[in-house]
């Protein structure tokens, strides 16, 4: 873009605010705030929101357990999270991350009201996995201003983050990203608006084709995944990691990669089977596995 566009840089940002108190957006608020940011995280329901900063509270502890964070360095980042039903208490965010269900109209009708209650330099990023950047940004009068910013699940444990550069981002608040990101700690890559970006583009019909594989007889479940984890040194095989991210999400990519890319993305029939049942892997209790807790 030959104008850029003013916003505010990385040493103007002191508070970020996070749309959103599910497992994504209080994983995006702990790591903010651990790294010293002030963080306004809001939910639609006061359940939710409680929910979500019962979540930090369990996960902030873990750390502690594990001495990857000492009781200090925890109390002090809980206490930089407040929790909000109010979407206007955003006003007072330098940087505003939205992080709610994979639907577009909703993230389009978050981001046309953000816009009202931000100031007009403040970036709005979409945490958003497969859904176009650019047309999130086009509910708003600053797409210059509007990006993915791609965490990973868990976002207090994985490593990176996956920027999406919309049509009309500006080279600058990539820029700014980038920074941001590194400020938490993350490592990060950069991805044109295209179906699925690169993570999930690649990620999805792997799973897919992982699922299929077992419901074709290939191999046992477990062999699969041990097939995996040995042949390709990645930490989880296509159904335990299938498991761990929710069957559910995993099916609503396919069919969005499915609809925007073509019959090579076509959802497994088995995978589609488990959602209908109510079988979503870890957060149900049964998945491909079944989890006793």
């Amino acid at each position: 873009m030959t104008d850029q566009p003013e916003f505010r840089g990385l040493d103007d940002v002191e508070t970020v605010g996070v749309v959103g108190a599910g497992t994504m957006g209080n994983g995006i608020a702990q790591v903010s705030a651990t790294a010293g940011y002030d963080v306004l995280m809001r939910d639609v329901e006061a359940e939710f929101v409680e929910r979500g900063l019962d979540a930090i509270d369990d996960s902030l502890s873990r750390l502690v357990r594990k001495e990857t964070l000492t009781e200090e360095e925890a109390d002090a980042a809980r206490d930089r999270i407040t929790g909000t039903t109010d979407l206007g208490d955003l006003a007072d965010a330098d940087l505003v991350v939205e992080a709610a269900p994979e639907e577009m109209d909703l993230k389009r009708d978050v981001f046309a009201d953000l816009e009202a209650v931000t100031d007009e330099d403040v970036v709005l990023a979409t945490n958003t996995s497969t859904l176009s950047v650019t047309t999130i940004a086009a509910a708003t009068d600053r797409a210059p201003l509007v990006l993915g910013l791609h965490f990973m699940n868990p976002v207090p444990v994985m490593k990176g983050v996956e920027l999406v550069v919309g049509e009309r981002t500006d080279d600058a608040v990539v820029a700014f990203a980038h920074e941001f990101a590194e400020s938490l700690g993350k490592e990060t890559w950069e991805a044109d608006d295209k179906p699925g970006f690169v993570s999930n583009r690649i990620l999805m019909p792997w799973i897919n084709e992982g699922v299929r594989a077992y419901d074709e007889g290939v191999a046992t479940k477990e062999d699969i995944d041990r097939g995996m984890k040995l042949g390709t040194n990645v930490p989880m095989g296509p159904l335990e990691l299938a498991d761990h991210i929710g069957l559910d999400v995993c099916l609503h990519a396919t069919e969005t990669l499915h609809e925007e890319l073509g019959d090579r993305y076509t959802p497994a029939y088995l995978l589609k089977r488990k959602v209908k049942a109510g079988d979503l892997g870890k957060k149900t209790g049964r998945g491909f596995y079944e989890y006793e807790d």
